[in-house]
């Protein structure tokens, strides 16, 4: 039996690379389990793949002073604990993990049990649970060249970020339906990751106004509905978007966002000129100020960095990026990168094959 298991969580960025493989290994007949934390947005978002999912106790290693780092290191523990009896139970032939702090527990196990592991990482900085995990690690895929440096030079790959699929089949008419709005006016997108982004909301509402030539889908993030707004002419808001997100992506000539690695291969994969206007370094570790820079120096998208945004430069890039829009869109057809989840799916086969060939036990 093909088996394996997945894991990774804690935001919705260490999931959704699983998410894009999970059809993929499926066609290919793998029986696919899922270690996950026990309360994580990981747990919500498989609840839809009917596949099984094993909560394991996860505490979270801070790099800040917090009581919680002399009680979260026996959480660790018991988690390591439980995943060396699932893995003894569930004997995959690999484990694919994508970081957060609940995959630790999770590879330290699978290098306890010899099961190979191989590790993902989408920013150009990798995080604290994937700097922990590499060393037991078979082999590190990368998104960025520039993460390459981070990690073992013998079993690193320049793999690219595997996007979902279903992202690329999506219907403009179904879209502008969707919204009530006219195939004659281009369509702005604007997203600020899945909680939303209050700074973003605030700024595109206030120049609604002047984006007349635009029609706006605005997805706000939960709780961040403007009832104000709901009648305005020519945009559309959304507390979040589900199944009909290929068709709003499709729609989008341009798209204001974070700059989460995920959603940037999803841009560049579908040709969608962007401004970023990334996380700033109070609110992160500063990962994805450094992925839109990766992305504007290669012609891609263009960056806002919060602390310059305002009304009037909000809305001179929007323009701005909207005017060279075929230009960003050249460059995207021009990227020499790989299909991610194709190579990602022959990294797996290729380990778990030759895990078959070896015996089992403990290193």
């Amino acid at each position: 039996m093909k088996r394996i298991v997945l894991t990774g969580g804690g935001t919705a960025g260490h999931v959704m690379p699983n998410l894009a493989l999970i059809p993929e290994l499926q066609r290919l007949g793998w029986e696919i389990h899922y270690i996950g934390s026990r309360e994580g947005i990981e747990k919500e978002l498989l609840s839809g793949t009917g596949l099984p999912y094993h909560a394991i106790t996860t505490g979270k290693l801070r790099r800040y002073l917090s009581v919680k780092n002399f009680t979260d290191p026996f959480r660790v523990l018991g988690g390591l604990f439980q995943s060396i009896l699932l893995l003894k139970k569930i004997r995959p032939r690999i484990v694919f993990a994508k970081g957060g702090f609940v995959s630790v527990p999770v590879v330290i196990a699978a290098w306890f049990n010899r099961i190979p592991v191989i590790l993902h990482e989408s920013d150009i900085t990798p995080g604290l649970a994937n700097r922990i995990c590499s060393p037991f690690a078979d082999l590190v895929c990368v998104s960025f060249p520039e993460a390459e440096k981070y990690f073992p030079a013998g079993k690193t790959v320049l793999t690219g970020n595997p996007i979902r699929r279903f992202l690329l089949s999506g219907s403009k008419t179904k879209a502008l339906e969707l919204c009530g709005f006219s195939p004659n006016r281009p369509v702005l997108l604007v997203t600020g990751g899945s909680l939303g982004a209050a700074r973003i909301n605030s700024l595109i509402r206030a120049i609604l106004p002047q984006l007349k030539d635009f029609q706006v889908i605005h997805i706000c993030g939960r709780g961040h509905l403007d009832p104000a707004l709901e009648k305005t002419e020519g945009y559309r808001q959304f507390e979040f978007i589900g199944p009909e997100l290929p068709h709003i992506l499709a729609a989008a000539d341009l798209c204001v966002s974070r700059a989460g690695a995920n959603f940037l291969f999803e841009l560049l994969a579908l040709k969608k000129p962007a401004l970023l206007i990334p996380l700033p370094k109070t609110a992160s570790r500063g990962d994805q100020i450094l992925n839109a820079r990766s992305f504007a120096a290669q012609g891609f998208s263009m960056v806002l960095p919060e602390e310059e945004a305002t009304e009037e430069t909000l809305l001179e890039r929007i323009r701005l990026i909207y005017r060279n829009r075929r230009q960003f869109v050249a460059k995207m057809r021009d990227y020499a990168g790989k299909d991610a989840l194709s190579e990602v799916i022959k990294l797996i086969t290729a380990k778990a094959d030759s895990r078959s060939r070896v015996p089992r036990g403990p290193r």
